[in-house]
């Protein structure tokens, strides 16, 4: 049986052992390659400082590139008995290369190992988000443009309120997301801070070069006070969750909207048959499962920050074996909110919209504030304008003029979808994820 790294003479209880470790050795599959990303900077750091020769260093990169390509295939397996992923990389190493596998582990702990692994893994994991949601974005916005002039009934209250058109109701949703991908870039600036070289939060003895490893791994700039470093841990997750919670509450209003505007009782948008589910006793049902699944899955992702929360809020300073739980929770989330973007691109995509809505008379009344202020342009002060409305709709004599002419910025008329674009370029490029692309192809190929 594999030891474990903290093991001196004494094994641990099996039943201690299988209620400490939990869902560990699973959520660390998920940072298996940023593991070993984290180690390949770390050795190549102790390189410079004289704890490892250039040899060593050589045969250690070499078989960590390995490890890497095998992590990337999803082939990476941790062993049983082997408590976690950074244990399962050393005791691979140490197989292969013998004693010089034993001292890759020099000048760091488990503590700011995994705090580097979640940091690799999350803004990877944020940068797969960014182009989702672009993604997302772009169909909305083309369906604005493409639907501009098709109107549809705005509600306040759910009641009939104003008119409003798909064009708005696309390149809302659309806006929405690049205010999203606004926090989610804050949150990524939070992310992008090096812990390596905080070891168990309170530093090392070793003559550590942590500018160079925050170089050697593309991060914008180290976490400098080591025991903040350590405090990092849930913060950055929760900070994370918040932008993630973000991207979801766009997504699960518009799937209310969707599920709302596909009913036989507003018709507003129709799904193609084969993105609907049937009854299995109601042979008309054409059910939109896909956004009444989003929705849900949305609002559970809201959750998140609060859970989190909740398993770290009560923590003084220092390592507590409470945070290895938030891995449970946060790790998993990625792959829900990532489904979810592509799931509602590819539906609203394909969605067809009623053109010919507000053909139907009982929405005649949407166009009582077009008249009110026809009549203020004539020249008759606004409040006797809207009286004068008023008395005619509860009398039956309002007579709608259903011509639209609203030409101010974000209007029917306007829709702005060039800035809105231009907004959300705009907040891509303020990620810079090129930094990291040069740093981890620098790592892999060699180039050290």
């Amino acid at each position: 049986m594999a030891q474990k790294l903290w093991e001196k003479n004494i094994q641990v209880d099996k039943e201690v052992e299988a209620f400490t470790v939990g869902k560990d050795r699973e959520m660390d599959i998920y940072l298996a390659k940023y593991d070993v990303l984290g180690s390949m900077a770390h050795i190549t750091m102790l390189e410079s400082i004289g704890l490892l020769t250039n040899a060593e260093l050589d045969l250690l990169l070499h078989e960590l590139r390995s490890i890497y390509h095998i992590a990337e295939k999803g082939e990476f397996v941790i062993e049983e008995g082997v408590e976690d992923v950074h244990s399962q990389v050393e005791l691979l190493l140490t197989r292969k290369l013998g004693d010089v596998g034993k001292k890759i582990h020099s000048g760091r702990s488990r503590n700011d190992q995994v705090l580097v692994d979640l940091k690799l893994f999350t803004r990877a994991e944020i940068r797969t988000l960014t182009e989702l949601t672009k993604d997302l974005f772009d169909v909305l916005l083309q369906q604005s443009e493409s639907y501009k002039e098709v109107l549809l009934p705005g509600y306040t209250h759910l009641q009939v309120a104003m008119p409003s058109s798909f064009g708005l109701w696309f390149g809302a949703y659309a806006e929405s997301l690049a205010d999203d991908l606004q926090l989610l870039q804050a949150a990524y600036k939070v992310c992008n801070r090096n812990p390596l070289g905080s070891a168990a939060g309170y530093g090392s003895s070793f003559p550590l070069n942590r500018k160079m490893t925050t170089n050697l791994l593309g991060f914008d700039s180290m976490n400098y006070n080591v025991v903040y470093a350590q405090m990092g841990r849930g913060k950055m997750e929760r900070t994370v969750a918040f932008a993630m919670a973000g991207i979801a509450a766009t997504l699960s209003k518009l799937a209310f909207d969707a599920c709302m505007f596909n009913s036989q009782n507003f018709g507003f948008i129709k799904l193609p048959d084969q993105f609907t589910t049937g009854s299995s006793i109601m042979p008309h049902k054409k059910n939109p499962d896909v956004f009444e699944l989003t929705r849900a899955k949305c609002n559970k992702i809201q959750g998140l920050p609060q859970q989190i929360t909740l398993i770290c809020n009560n923590l003084p300073s220092g390592y507590f074996r409470d945070l290895q739980l938030i891995k449970e929770l946060f790790v998993p989330a990625f792959d829900e909110l990532k489904d979810c973007l592509r799931m509602v691109a590819h539906m609203m995509r394909e969605v067809k919209v009623n053109q010919s809505i507000l053909e139907d008379d009982k929405y005649a009344l949407l166009f009582s504030v077009e008249e009110v202020n026809r009549r203020v342009i004539e020249g008759t002060p606004f409040r006797d304008a809207y009286k004068q409305v008023g008395l005619e709709i509860e009398a039956g004599k309002f007579s709608p003029d259903k011509k639209i002419h609203h030409t101010h910025e974000g209007s029917i008329g306007n829709l702005c979808n060039d800035a809105i674009s231009a907004l959300m370029q705009n907040i891509i490029d303020g990620f810079s994820f090129e930094r990291i692309d040069f740093a981890e192809k620098k790592l892999l190929t060699n180039e050290n």
